[in-house]
């Protein structure tokens, strides 16, 4: 069985040494002999650091300034004259590195060293740290090492110089993957230290954060004084959380979401409370999950499990196919299991993953979707287009699909009034599933019945034809032609069609039926009878590159169906300026057949499309910080009664579980947009047409809450709050007005403003200021539509 996720071991520099020590094979080398262990205890790839602490101590020797007294004058000159050697031309010594053969190097995940420190507030640290990285990034081209881990970044402040060292290495350094270890942890640990300035000759003053050891990096919030640590508890607060994410948004936006730039997720304790708020992570390229055995605790027996968010975190993300990294695990951390134990517990999770169950198991929407998660698809042009056999044996292997449309036609017969005869008409037939699922469903209700099958592609008829011939013989009448224009011999009782599109609107049902309605009685029954879309903001970077990968516009203006997988909901359920907002995925409009309202020629046809043109604006609460890179659109259909079909994340379990036919559909933004934790996302869509085309225009504004102060009273607060931030704490749901605001929006309250009692707080007037927005994407259809 073919695993999911693969395992790798993190060689030290300790057991580097402790290789050397115990010695090796003749043809070995410490760094192959530690491979071949690896391997041997079922491990699948190493991390290895490619420079020793030689290194580490030439490059401080070199670039770091001592203080007055621990050195004279023509020494610190000494150490600048081999400084400027080596940036002239960078080098390693034998000594300095851990690999040189390239047996070596063969399947090896190369550690950067872990001290440069690109986002230093030294300026001289942060110009030798980029010159380091460069050299040891050489070093592994040459040994053909396909991908390293980079130190993570450490700064919030120069995050932006850290993110510009990396997109020149990107640029200079072709094939390599770069994967930047990122911390995920309580910022109480985050203790900036101070190191001897660099050596330097010029005006310079400023310091630099020391080395920091492997297992620990640190990161500098601005607004995080000792003095607000002290106490706290081992938790992160999402303020926090979302500095250490901004910090990743930062590198990737200044790199340009170039692709070979992923992400090592590091889970060295202690990890956030809630590790729901880790559910953007699932949007971003987590190629590697770092997981010590720190992060481990021990259950009743002593063996290493994970705590529960963590062992929920690590099934999610087996869906990804990560490459997880245990360290640590032959230090003795826990009582009971030895350094397997931590090996079996992580393919226990992966083995217990709904995700890769379903993954596994032939009948799921994930195991008929392998290979296409994430995959962008333009949705069909069924009116202009023919569809190929494959096409139609493509959706005809849905048993879900045909099960509820036999359900519906079945109920839709037995509660039809007793009469002589029944007349059902399939239009749009294809190959003929409807109409063999509708004989099942007259041969189960016992009614007396005749099927019509209209079909206006002339070679799907031809295979109407042989299943006429072969199984339904007279059962069956063809009717070769457009339902539009085309009559049918009599009118039906019941008419049933599947032309609906993954948006539910977006294949032109809507249209179709229209014309198909004329051959419907006045009382007679549409299967389906109404269907809905549905709307969310998503985020999801691979997405993003995938429509932006063609430099064309358009592809920047189309919409696509998506087998979702990369992808993190951005919205809430409810919230906002008093309350606003509706539910994490939100109802557009609504079509429903046979409708009333569109005026009509003699022959029954529409005199214009008038009628099928739809606008909603939706209001969504964003939770938590995230990039806006798209919207997610979603369709149900009620075929008649309560049997149905939907593919809304909430309820597709509940309606058509395992449901292959459809996948979402995905609006890309071709700009992505930041939203801060809780706030506002407006979107605007259109369904738009004219005489010959249908398209879709869609167009998004972020707001932040804001209040108004209330007047001063008795009881003060301290404006900077307890930690000295100015900034609203992460339980509220309004920011503090900004003091560039101009204008504040404020939403009338619904009722009366009642007598405020004696020892009652002032009220706060609650509204919204806007940040930002989107272009109008796909203006006129120019990039994208559905011919008519």
């Amino acid at each position: 069985m073919t695993e999911f996720a693969v395992l790798a071991s993190s060689i030290t520099h300790e057991d580097i040494a402790q290789a050397l020590v115990s010695g090796y094979g003749p043809t070995e080398t410490p760094i192959l002999k530690l491979i071949k262990e690896s391997r041997s205890k079922g491990y699948e790839a190493a991390c290895v650091p490619l420079t020793t602490v030689n290194w580490r101590e030439r490059w401080r020797d070199m670039c770091i300034l001592p203080s007055a007294g621990d050195a004279g004058s023509g020494k610190i000159a000494a150490a600048e004259k081999q400084a400027e050697t080596w940036r002239r031309a960078p080098g390693f010594v034998l000594d300095e590195v851990t690999i040189s053969r390239l047996d070596e190097a063969e399947g090896v995940v190369g550690m950067i060293s872990d001290w440069l420190q690109l986002d230093s507030t030294d300026d001289w640290v942060r110009h030798d740290s980029e010159i380091a990285l460069r050299q040891e990034l050489a070093y592994a081209s040459y040994l053909n090492v396909l991908t390293v881990i980079l130190p993570p970044p450490r700064n919030r402040v120069h995050v932006a110089s850290y993110a510009r060292a990396i997109n020149e290495c990107l640029k200079s350094t072709p094939y390599i993957q770069f994967s930047i270890r990122l911390p995920i942890y309580d910022p109480a640990v985050f203790q900036p230290k101070q190191s001897p300035a660099r050596r330097s000759t010029d005006s310079f003053s400023s310091v630099a954060s020391s080395p920091t050891p492997r297992s620990a990096p640190k990161l500098v919030i601005p607004g995080s004084s000792s003095s607000a640590r002290t106490g706290r508890s081992a938790k992160a607060p999402e303020g926090e959380l979302n500095a250490t994410w901004e910090m990743w948004d930062i590198i990737r936006t200044l790199c340009d979401y170039n692709t070979r730039l992923t992400l090592t997720l590091d889970l060295t304790p202690p990890l956030p409370s809630n590790l729901g708020v880790l559910s953007r992570w699932s949007a971003e390229p987590v190629q590697h999950i770092f997981l010590p055995a720190s992060t481990f605790i021990a259950n009743v027996k002593g063996y290493p499990v994970l705590p529960k968010g963590t062992q929920s975190f690590i099934r999610d993300s087996m869906t990804h196919r990560p490459t997880i990294i245990l360290s640590g695990t032959n230090h003795g951390v826990h009582s009971k299991g030895g350094e397997s134990a931590y090996a079996q517990y992580v393919r226990y999770l992966e083995k217990t993953s709904q995700s890769v169950q379903a993954a596994r198991q032939a009948g799921t929407v994930e195991h008929f979707a392998q290979g296409y998660q994430d995959y962008l698809q333009t949705p069909l042009q069924p009116l202009m287009d023919n569809l190929q056999s494959i096409t139609y044996q493509t959706f005809e292997q849905d048993p879900v699909k045909y099960r509820n449309y036999e359900e519906a036609i079945y109920r839709a017969l037995v509660e039809w009034p007793e009469t002589e005869r029944i007349v059902i008409c399939v239009a749009g037939a294809g190959r003929g599933p409807l109409v063999a699922r509708s004989l099942n469903a007259i041969q189960r209700s016992r009614r007396e019945a005749s099927v019509y099958a209209v079909e206006k592609n002339p070679n799907a008829f031809v295979t109407l034809q042989g299943r006429k011939e072969k199984e339904w013989g007279d059962s069956v009448e063809l009717v070769f032609g457009d339902m539009r224009q085309i009559d049918v011999p009599e009118q039906a009782d019941i008419l049933v069609s599947e032309l609906l599109g993954s948006f539910g609107d977006n294949e032109l049902s809507p249209e179709c039926l229209d014309g198909a309605m004329r051959f419907l009685k006045a009382d007679g029954i549409s299967i389906p009878s109404s269907y809905t879309a549905h709307l969310a903001p998503l985020s999801s970077s691979k997405l993003f590159n995938e429509a932006r990968a063609n430099k064309d516009l358009k592809y920047m203006e189309t919409p696509y169906v998506v087998m979702f997988q990369n992808v993190s909901i951005l919205s809430g359920d409810g919230g906002g300026a008093g309350g606003r907002c509706g539910s994490q995925v939100q109802e557009c409009w609504e079509f429903e057949h046979p409708r009333k309202d569109a005026v009509v020629d003699e022959r029954g046809l529409p005199l214009t499309n008038s009628h099928n043109v739809r606008f909603s604006t939706l209001s969504f609460h964003i939770p938590h910080a995230g990039i806006l890179h798209g919207l997610a659109g979603y369709f149900e259909a009620v075929l008649y009664g309560d049997i149905g079909l939907s593919i809304h994340p909430h309820r597709k379990d509940q309606v058509s579980k395992d449901m292959l036919s459809w996948f979402p559909l995905f609006f890309p933004f071709k700009d992505p947009l930041y939203l801060p934790s809780n706030s506002e996302l407006q979107v605007s869509l259109w369904r738009l047409t004219n005489q010959r085309q249908v398209w879709y225009e869609w167009y998004a504004e972020s707001f932040l809450p804001v209040f108004s102060p209330p007047l001063p009273t008795d009881k003060s607060e301290d404006p900077l709050g307890s930690d000295g931030s100015f900034f609203a704490c992460s339980s509220t749901n309004v920011a503090v007005p900004s003091p560039l605001i101009d204008a504040v929006d404020v939403f009338p309250h619904p009722e009366k403003m009642e007598t405020r009692r004696v020892d009652q707080s002032p009220k706060q007037d609650v509204g919204i200021v806007k940040i930002g927005q989107t272009a109008l994407h796909n203006p006129g259809g120019r990039s994208s539509w559905i011919g008519l």
